[in-house]
């Protein structure tokens, strides 16, 4: 099994920055790839960035250009830098591993004024 605990949410005004930190314990060698979901009110869970185990990264078309996800392998971390945040940010946002398919507990990103 693995298990993914996230820190590092907040509240933000807009234009601002966080970074968020995922960290992975119990059974990491077989994780290929890790990411960051969101969940905004209202909509569905979706993709905000991923890297794999071969360096590669993946970002939605929205936080293109502000966010940057990194991966630590030696700490089992993986960070997601967050600049230029803006109020459509404002999400729940999730650590995922694969495999095996595991999820954080979430942390919750609001930007406001």
């Amino acid at each position: 099994q693995v298990q993914l605990v996230e820190s590092g949410g907040g509240l933000v005004q807009p234009g601002g920055s966080l970074r968020l930190s995922c960290a992975a314990s119990g059974s990491i060698a077989s994780i290929r790839t890790m990411g960051w979901y969101r969940r905004a009110p209202g909509k569905q869970r979706e993709l905000v960035a991923s890297t794999s185990s071969f360096g590669t990264t993946d970002y939605a078309a929205s936080v293109k250009g502000r966010f940057t996800i990194s991966r630590d392998n030696a700490q089992n971390t993986v960070s997601l830098q967050m600049n230029s945040l803006q109020p459509e940010d404002t999400a729940v946002y999730y650590c995922n591993a694969v495999p095996p398919g595991a999820w954080g507990q979430g942390t919750q990103v609001t930007v406001s004024s």
